[in-house]
């Protein structure tokens, strides 16, 4: 015999009332107010205001001699994280794990 899996399934626990389930828990949030608008990014501003015309200088410093990249997560870490060397490349101990 086929089973229908989006058919609803009966218990024995769905007797009770949805009704009697209310009065059994309280409800937390009746009467509160959600003000806080976090799943709205738009609303989102900076403190300092805008930013915009400002350039940001930054010094990036290549790979020093004590240094590898993981082939696995391109992270740059001391020679002393290494776990094994690959054909591809070294693998940091994080990776490794």
């Amino acid at each position: 015999m086929a089973t229908d899996y989006d058919a609803p399934r009966k218990t024995d626990d769905d007797t009770e009332s949805i009704e009697a389930l209310k009065e059994r828990v309280p409800d937390k949030m009746s009467g509160s107010v959600d003000v806080d608008d976090a799943d709205n990014p738009g609303s989102f501003e900076l403190e300092g205001g805008d930013l915009s015309e400002h350039d940001l200088d930054v010094v990036v410093l290549p790979a020093q001699a004590d240094e590898f990249t993981c082939v696995e997560c391109f992270l740059v870490k001391h020679r002393s994280q290494i776990d094994h060397e690959t054909k591809l490349g070294p693998i940091c101990l994080e990776c490794a794990a």
